[in-house]
């Protein structure tokens, strides 16, 4: 899926309706990814002048592509704010280590998330899981998942939702 003008559009009217952790609209917002499949790294502003920035958009798609068929899918841009806000909220860098993005349905839950480009599997550089996955559910955003045993965090910007795995 790629990124129409009218889907920007849609985008940068919801940031610009969001007051995320008192971020001025024209202020840029920066991720670091690393792809743990891969090992490619990946350093973006996703964010500038109040808007998303569709080639950063494209390149976190391109990062985040389903690791076993290597197909892709937009991104939910909301989802790249809470990676970025989750780390504020920890005063660290926003470094994060991807497990997994964007997957098909592999005998998994039905209408996964990762299916909709609405959810990753991460670790912050620096920052214990739990004490990531306890930010996360401050910030009230989406689903919160924590694997203590595997050492990760699912975030997604669906309903408000904790579970430990």
């Amino acid at each position: 899926m790629t990124w129409t003008r009218r889907r920007m559009l849609a985008a940068s009217a919801w940031a610009a309706g969001a007051s995320v952790a008192g971020v001025f609209a024209g202020a840029g917002k920066r991720l670091a990814l690393v792809n743990l499949h891969s090992a490619a790294p990946l350093e973006l502003e996703y964010f500038r002048g109040g808007v998303y920035v569709p080639e950063a958009l494209a390149a976190a798609q391109e990062l985040l592509r389903d690791f076993e068929n290597g197909e892709q899918h937009a991104i939910h841009p909301p989802l790249l704010d809470y990676l970025y806000d989750v780390a504020a909220s920890l005063k660290v860098e926003p470094v994060f280590s991807v497990i997994s993005g964007f997957r098909r349905e592999h005998g998994g839950i039905a209408r996964s998330l990762h299916a909709q480009g609405q959810a990753v599997d991460v670790r912050l550089a620096g920052v214990d899981s739990a004490r990531l996955a306890d930010n996360a559910l401050g910030l009230r955003r989406g689903g919160v998942g924590y694997y203590r045993q595997s050492d990760f965090v699912h975030l997604d910007t669906g309903a408000f939702r904790v579970w430990r795995g």
